[in-house]
């Protein structure tokens, strides 16, 4: 085992790169110990030396030239935290030529920039670690690509954004409207001052396209990932979702065709959990297709995830081997992130990034016979809520619209007009029973056309 220095320069002294230099510094010896060998800042790349930092950096590490962190030979490891994909992309694969080994928390670049990357890496001999680009303090890389090695994994069920779990949580418990809890999540600093990323359900999406590709080896670009967002959620659904005992969560969500045909993918009504028939009874057979999606869902509250409240991520995995696994922490954050970040630049110190990294073949097209499968086959339960007038038939135009998509019915409720006068429309909920997404998306726009729908269905995916 090597016993000189692990040289670090970090690209970004943001939030996180703040708080991984402080991890650095002032835990210098506790990594030393558990790396082998001592973990040494050697340069902070940033644009502006004089912007104020929460933390004091040593003299002479601060550099403005990112030519500094690559021509010197005693920085071993960079760190790219600055975000974006322009700029981070060349920062990633210039110190790739010069022989650093990268650690990075972008997801959007190795969403959209993986292959590239991880190729030219594995021609440089250098390793490529990214435990902070998904949940941030949550190990779920590791958990994925070491821990489940054994097993071939057949569902995620994701809370990938705090954001947008801090503002579904605040809506559902509080009675917050949309906009008040998006302006707290900003005030607390768990939202950027523009917030479309989040929640829109693109970051979420670039979160599920790493998760993919180390569970099933599928490059899936984020626009292959059906997505919806959040910005449009009405708090009139969080409460009949509630009375029907369900809450909202943003989910990221992967399933593989075998588990959904084969009936893994209906959660236990009384447990939430993934796995609908005795773990025992699991045969593991071959998957070839998955579908991804990012979408507000329906969970029922017992469901562990919907227990999931502000600002914390979880990641719920089914393996064939193991059964259901939980990870669940803080999502974004300095020190969350900085632990993940870190605990890269362990493994890269002790020598097992370097070795798992190699083992792995991330990114290198050679897949696990996985495709993606279109989103219109999708199969799923659906909450729908219609502002409808009342007035005999029209129930009754819903439901055989339904019926000629070959969709059955679950359960209608017709709420009293939020007048409470009976002069407007009023609002219908009808849930269904699993049915083709296509075939559901079919029967919406029909419904959308009848006179006697005054706005647009409101529809969302069910959890069970």
């Amino acid at each position: 085992m090597p016993s000189e220095p692990l040289g670090v320069a970090l690209v970004g002294c943001g939030t996180v790169g703040a708080g991984v230099a402080r991890v650095l510094l002032e835990h210098a010896d506790r990594l030393s110990r558990r790396a082998g060998r001592p973990i040494v800042l050697r340069r902070v790349v940033v644009r502006d030396p004089a912007k104020p930092r929460p933390v004091e950096l040593p003299p002479g590490v601060l550099t403005t030239d990112i030519r500094d962190a690559r021509a010197d030979p005693a920085v071993d490891v960079v760190v790219e935290l600055i975000g974006g994909t322009t700029a981070a992309r060349r920062v990633v694969l210039e110190a790739l030529e010069a022989g650093k080994h990268v650690v990075t928390a972008n997801k959007a670049l190795l969403a959209g920039h993986g292959a590239e990357l991880f190729d030219r890496a594995r021609r440089a001999d250098r390793a490529v670690c990214f435990e902070a680009a998904v949940a941030g303090g949550v190990p779920i890389i590791r958990a994925l690509g070491e821990s489940l090695a054994a097993n071939q994994v057949t569902a995620i069920q994701g809370i990938l954004n705090g954001t947008c779990n801090f503002i579904l949580s605040s809506m559902a418990d509080r009675g917050v409207s949309y906009p008040d809890a998006l302006a707290e999540a900003q005030r607390l600093g768990y939202a950027e001052a523009d917030p479309t990323l989040d929640v829109d359900g693109s970051d979420a999406a670039h979160k599920l396209a790493v998760l993919a590709q180390i569970a099933f080896g599928v490059a899936a670009r984020p626009d292959q990932i059906e997505r919806r967002g959040i910005a449009g959620l009405d708090p009139m659904d969080i409460r009949f979702a509630a009375e029907l005992g369900y809450t909202i969560k943003l989910l990221a969500e992967a399933w593989t065709g075998e588990m959904r045909n084969a009936g893994l993918g209906i959660r236990n009504e009384d447990s939430g959990s993934l796995s609908a028939i005795p773990h025992s009874e699991i045969r593991i057979p071959q998957f070839r297709t998955v579908a991804l999606h990012v979408a507000p869902v329906l969970l029922r509250r017992t469901a562990l995830l919907a227990q999931v409240r502000g600002a914390y991520n979880a990641v719920a995995l089914h393996g064939d081997v193991v059964g259901e696994t939980l990870y669940q922490g803080p999502g974004a954050g300095m020190l969350p992130t900085a632990s993940s970040v870190v605990a890269d630049l362990i493994d890269l110190a002790v020598g097992r990034a370097q070795r798992t990294f190699a083992a792995a073949r991330l990114w290198s097209g050679e897949g696990s016979g996985f495709v993606v499968e279109p989103s219109e086959r999708v199969r799923s339960r659906f909450y729908l809520r219609l502002l409808v007038a009342d007035r005999p038939g029209v129930l009754a135009d819903i439901t055989r619209i339904l019926a000629d998509e070959g969709i059955s019915v679950s359960g209608v409720v017709q709420h009293e007009a939020p007048e409470g006068d009976g002069a407007g429309p009023v609002p219908l909920v009808v849930v269904t029973h699993v049915a083709e997404t296509g075939r559901f998306r079919a029967a919406v726009g029909r419904m959308d056309a009848l006179p006697a729908v005054a706005a647009p269905a409101v529809f969302y995916p069910m959890g069970d």
